[in-house]
């Protein structure tokens, strides 16, 4: 009985896990094991720049781009209903945007840049207005990466030793990374640690 409930819950918090959410469209390169060099194609990106530590900077950065993405934007046309590819509701001006994957997070000398990927269905001129300034659309040109994916929570002891293993990995290809490691995170909050997907990324 026990295990029948167990195995229920289990399969219930999976169905969450690997629900079919978009993301970045890439052509893969090379891969060898966690390791491999993507291709992404040009995208839109809804990006803050926050201040902060590490997890104080990424939770406001997500409220922020949440809110945004959740309905706090307007429209063009004022209220606009979507194509229920991409669950959404009218709110007044606003346009409910539906989520993708992943959370993308990069240190600078300024602070924090927190980004989600933009549904590939919008261009940058039918992509909703952030109401609030902070939130800046950005296009972003096909670009190549250098990534290793991993799972589990991402303490300080995890990301040192997955990006000391994405280094090595590119110093035996001489890669030279451009810019500081990116951290891209695909799963909600309440993700069993060993089901989540992980990835560290230099730009190349």
């Amino acid at each position: 009985m026990y295990l029948k409930i167990f195995i229920a819950f289990f399969l219930f918090l999976m169905s969450f896990t690997v629900m079919a959410i978009e993301e970045p469209e890439f052509i893969s390169i090379e891969k060898k094991d966690a390791f491999e060099i993507r291709e992404y194609k040009s995208k839109l990106i809804a990006q803050v720049l926050v201040t902060g530590t590490f997890d104080s900077a990424s939770n406001k950065g997500f409220r922020l781009l949440a809110d945004f993405i959740f309905g706090n934007n307007k429209t063009n046309e004022g209220a606009k209903k979507i194509d229920m590819t991409a669950p959404v509701i009218t709110r007044d001006a606003s346009e409910k945007i539906e989520m993708t994957a992943p959370v993308i997070s990069e240190e600078t000398e300024r602070g924090w840049y927190i980004s989600f990927n933009m549904p590939k269905q919008y261009s940058k001129e039918t992509l909703p207005i952030p109401n609030n300034s902070e939130v800046k659309i950005i296009e972003v040109p096909t670009e190549k990466f250098a990534v290793i994916t991993f799972s589990g929570l991402v303490r300080d002891k995890k990301y040192a030793e997955m990006l000391n293993e994405l280094i090595e990995e590119m110093k035996k290809r001489n890669l030279e990374p451009k810019g500081p490691p990116i951290l891209a995170r695909y799963n909600p909050p309440w993700t069993l640690p060993f089901l989540r997907r992980n990835e560290l990324m230099f730009r190349l």
